[in-house]
């Protein structure tokens, strides 16, 4: 090989390397070869190292939750009909996609309260920004309000993608983990197109969101609401129920595993009435020339598939397997099962602020299943989470690491129906050990 290319030895390949970043001979100091049996076996027992899920008390949340996960649903995302399908330009021949798309929107309608959902987005923080977005057109105002109690990523996001067109960002703070609505209804005027409030919030704050309903209808702007966690609306009253105009948010709760942050589920919904100012694409049902049941894309607004100037969104890929996913996993839930789960999760995290020692301060209000937890400074916070570690606990989220300004002392804890009572018990008792 090397007479035919031209050179001497290996070394010429490197030449245009400077010389000073070449290595020795026997640099790397790399251990004697390994059978492929004794290579598995290291492997193996270096990855019995990691601490994950599976072998840690989880307590962590803020937009991406340890739910449980069927075996089904993997099984059937890994089939090759669905695994390697793409956008279903044809419907004669995407026939399964399409019923897989058109019955994960209807879910995810009943789920929000909603009357029409689109067959997913990227992610949530990006589904926030193209709800932005979507508000400006519908109202024709430039004026976006948003609550500061919003996941810190879906506010980053949103604030990049209006970084670059003409109107006014408000961000408005709503008090320490708190719910003060009173400072965002202040915040909305005559040229605001749209209020972004997280439900339950970034804190797991369960709030009434009727003042809020009422002072956008006084200012003719449209109410979005945002969620992290869709199981909870399982439990608690829906955005629909609430009087969301538009409702977006993340859909990995629903059978997705949390895989180091990705991939998602972006979900988008709204009112009938502005479906057609809605991002992404709708599948429809429809008969075909015989009168036979048959699935279409109904709406596809995208730049791709129309004018560009026309196009509500320049969004080129849905999260079309994870839909299949969590249509798999709502299907095997039923209303039933997803009830439990988000019985179960809050009752997890009743159970543990019963319990939470005397030095540890809790957010005020009703949460769902995520709480912010104070600590007398940040030594106290630190010695308890290298207690809770030793353990083999994930103890939670300091908050300064995802949200500015944010004093060193507070954690984000989550519970879902994966923490068990023994959990809770140990955890507390490393609260306790760490005074």
């Amino acid at each position: 090989m090397l007479e035919a290319i031209g050179v001497d030895g290996m070394g010429d390949l490197f030449a245009d390397i400077p010389t000073e970043f070449h290595l020795e001979h026997g640099a790397l100091k790399l251990p004697d070869g390994l059978s492929e049996a004794a290579i598995v076996r290291k492997f193996t027992q270096a990855a019995n190292k990691n601490r994950n899920a599976s072998n840690t008390a989880y307590f962590l949340g803020g937009g991406t939750y340890h739910h449980f996960v069927p075996a089904v649903v993997d099984y059937v995302i890994s089939r090759g009909e669905f695994l390697t399908a793409y956008t279903p330009y044809q419907p004669e021949i995407s026939q399964g996609t399409l019923q897989t798309l058109f019955e994960f929107q209807t879910m995810i309608a009943r789920m929000t309260g909603m009357d029409v959902a689109n067959a997913s987005m990227y992610d949530a923080a990006t589904a926030t920004a193209e709800a932005a977005l979507m508000a400006r057109r519908i109202t024709r105002r430039q004026r976006v309000v948003m609550a500061a109690s919003v996941n810190p990523c879906y506010r980053n996001v949103t604030v990049n993608y209006l970084s670059r067109l003409d109107g006014e960002y408000a961000e408005v703070p709503m008090g320490c983990f708190g719910t003060d609505l009173d400072r965002v209804i202040a915040a909305i005027d005559d040229a605001t197109a749209c209020v972004i409030v997280q439900y339950p919030d970034f804190y797991g704050s369960v709030f009434d969101l009727a003042p809020l309903r009422t002072a956008c209808d006084a200012h003719q702007c449209l109410m979005v609401v945002a969620f992290s966690d869709i199981s909870a609306f399982a439990l608690i009253e829906s955005p629909g129920a609430i009087g969301a105009d538009i409702a977006v948010g993340s859909g990995q709760s629903l059978g997705i595993p949390m895989g180091y942050g990705g991939p998602h589920l972006g979900l988008f919904t709204c009112k009938q009435k502005y479906v057609r100012q809605m991002p992404g694409r709708v599948c429809g049902m429809t008969t075909d020339a015989d009168g036979k049941r048959g699935f279409v894309l109904t709406l596809s607004t995208r730049e791709q598939h129309i004018r560009r100037e026309k196009a509500t969104s320049n969004i080129c890929s849905n999260q079309g397997l994870m839909c299949t996913a969590a249509a798999t996993y709502m299907t095997l839930m039923g209303d039933a099962g997803l009830a439990t789960v988000a019985c179960h999760s809050a009752a997890a995290l009743q159970a543990l602020l019963e319990n939470i020692p005397d030095h540890i301060s809790t957010a005020t209000g009703t949460h769902y299943n995520e709480t912010v937890l104070s600590f007398a400074d940040h030594a106290a916070r630190e010695r308890f989470l290298t207690a809770a570690q030793a353990d083999g606990i994930f103890g939670g989220i300091p908050l300064e690491r995802i949200e500015q300004g944010i004093e060193a002392r507070h954690l984000l804890v989550a519970t879902t129906e994966m923490v068990e009572q023994d959990d809770i018990n140990r955890y507390v008792s490393a609260l306790e050990a760490a005074r």
